[in-house]
């Protein structure tokens, strides 16, 4: 259903869906993810679950308004309190900061959206850094986040760990984020394989997270969306296990999110799924986005 609020931006809409799952073998769940129409009024809230299993009801229709879309992916750690406390307290922070009003409510032009988001994750950063410090039982908590907001035909991605990003067209999953882990600079120096990264276990050895120290590096990404694209953003339980051209194959055969999710959850849990499982997924459409020409080569920027 299309979100109450200020007048959408032209033509714009996202259908979109999430489920998390703890997985096969954890009995707690650290992930979290949030969806939110930013033009919506404060009262409504953000669209989010935090442990829930899966969510029942099917995907939800936003028209993209004027000051856009938020949709965050979590993974907590630090230990079962900790690393919940850390990705909700995440996913509030970055919620709240872009919630905030624009000077003179006026419509976010798209590289202040951009820097707003890049400074929400850092305030966010900065919240569970202190909050760790003020108690004991979450010393050293962190978490992942990746989060992305869609403004018009635009799409910006603010990326912190390993929690990915995707953007499939043209019958081909593009990972728009480059996880911050030892594996993936290892795998950049050329000195292993992914497949040696995982044999000895360095592919969950993150090199940042929220809330670890002081101060945080934000990778920013930057991509202009086309009519039927589908953003997929995930934590590693699903991306260790499930290929980026599988998420794209099932992506094409999906009749919509919800389907996708489900299909994509389904998988992680059937291969064991040693960690927890988070996948939202929006498919993009309206006269707003130019039509896809399929593999165009419309690399992300950052």
């Amino acid at each position: 259903m299309s979100g109450p609020g200020s007048a959408p931006a032209p033509g714009v809409d996202a259908t979109v869906h999430a489920l998390t799952h703890p997985g096969c073998v954890r009995a707690d769940n650290q992930d979290c993810f949030l969806v939110a129409d930013l033009s919506a009024p404060a009262s409504r809230g953000p669209w989010r679950v935090g442990t829930d299993p899966g969510r029942a009801a099917g995907a939800e229709r936003f028209a993209v308004g004027p000051r856009g879309l938020l949709a965050v992916v979590a993974d907590g750690m630090g230990g079962a309190a900790a690393g919940a406390t850390a990705s909700r307290l995440a996913v509030a922070e970055v919620f709240a900061a872009m919630s905030q009003p624009w000077p003179a409510d006026a419509r976010p032009a798209p590289g202040l959206f951009a820097r707003r988001l890049r400074e929400a994750v850092e305030g966010a950063n900065e919240a569970i850094h202190r909050h760790a410090r003020r108690e004991p039982g979450c010393a050293g908590m962190g978490t992942t986040l990746t989060a992305a907001g869609i403004l018009d035909a635009r799409l910006v991605v603010a990326q912190v760990g390993d929690s990915r990003a995707y953007l499939v067209r043209g019958g081909a999953a593009t990972q728009l984020t480059r996880d911050q882990s030892l594996a993936q600079s290892l795998l950049d120096a050329g000195t292993l394989t992914a497949r040696e990264a995982e044999r000895r276990g360095l592919a969950s050895v993150l090199l940042q997270a929220l809330g670890t120290e002081p101060r945080v590096a934000v990778d920013v990404y930057w991509q202009r969306l086309r009519r039927g694209d589908v953003l997929v953003l995930c934590s590693d339980g699903l991306s260790r296990i499930v290929a980026d051209r599988e998420i794209a194959a099932r992506a094409g055969r999906a009749p919509d999110p919800a389907a996708l999710c489900g299909e994509l959850l389904e998988a992680a849990i059937a291969r064991g799924a040693p960690d927890n499982v988070t996948v939202l997924a929006a498919r993009l459409d309206g006269a707003g986005l130019e039509a896809s020409a399929g593999r165009d080569g419309d690399a992300p920027r950052r």
